[in-house]
């Protein structure tokens, strides 16, 4: 599937645009219906929305407690894709179901609102799957470098262990915040394969920046055509990707990733 689109000079998740289109197509649906009764339902589009939001975080934070412990003020920050989307989802029915309850004129509009929305979204993320070249189920077979210069792909590193690999250049500065997480992981972890493959640079370039910071990683490597990032569907810097011991794709993380929500997704390579 098509990971994410370029909108000028922003990169923009193709599940986040997904979302925002299925809430237009679920509002302009809902006013539609509830013409007659001058009736809309944008207003409670938008609080599902922040209601599902809050109570998908919420509910990730209480499963992780212990990993934000030690960095509290990192449970604000959103950007590391921590949710659990069934409680979101739940939250959010949950209060359409309320306001359906407490105003009868617009349950109509509410549900075939919602209804539209649905399809639209799962029409749209059929398409984008079927879009560019997109993060293919298994490892892609893009040759890299390792630091002596040798050519070698990630089915040859992995060598039969679940893989995480890491897309990186040292001028992105999520890349550099999330980098000490992932070096912890890689190792505390040592039944899952770590590559660190960096996108665009030089090896001198990326050595310095690893000696700098005093980062000691196995599994550096070198695509200086960023051809892994074609091949997988993703321009967007750090992605990160997640794969079973048979080369399956399990997911993939568009962004910097906390201590949690990098837990959370080992917990679920571990139990593939």
């Amino acid at each position: 599937m098509l990971l994410n689109v370029q909108l000028g000079p922003f990169s923009v998740q193709v599940s986040h645009l997904l979302l925002l289109l299925s809430l237009l197509v679920a509002a302009g649906v809902g006013r539609w219906v509830g013409r007659h009764h001058k009736t809309t339902i944008g207003h409670v589009l938008l609080d599902m929305f922040w209601v599902g939001l809050l109570g998908a975080r919420l509910a990730f934070v209480v499963s992780w407690f212990e990993s934000y412990r030690s960095a509290p003020w990192t449970l604000l920050d959103i950007r590391d894709g921590g949710f659990t989307p069934w409680v979101g989802l739940l939250a959010a029915a949950c209060l359409a179901g309320w306001r359906g309850w407490q105003q009868p004129a617009m349950r109509k509009p509410l549900l075939w609102g919602l209804t539209a929305g649905a399809v639209a979204w799962g029409a749209m993320s059929v398409v984008a799957g079927n879009l560019g070249s997109g993060a293919k189920p298994i490892l892609p077979s893009v040759t890299l470098l390792t630091l002596t210069g040798e050519s070698t792909t990630l089915a040859e590193v992995a060598k039969g262990q679940p893989l995480v690999v890491n897309l990186w250049a040292s001028w992105c500065p999520p890349c550099r915040r999330e980098m000490p997480v992932l070096a912890a992981a890689q190792e505390q972890e040592k039944e899952i394969t770590f590559v660190f493959a960096n996108q665009g640079e030089d090896a001198s370039t990326a050595l310095r920046y690893l000696q700098a910071s005093q980062l000691d990683l196995r599994n550096v490597l070198f695509d200086a055509g960023a051809l892994l990032g074609h091949a997988i569907g993703s321009t967007a810097l750090p992605t990160t990707l997640f794969y079973d011991a048979n080369g399956q794709l399990v997911n993939v993380h568009l962004g910097e990733l906390s201590k949690a929500s990098l837990a959370n997704q080992l917990a679920a390579l571990h139990s593939k």
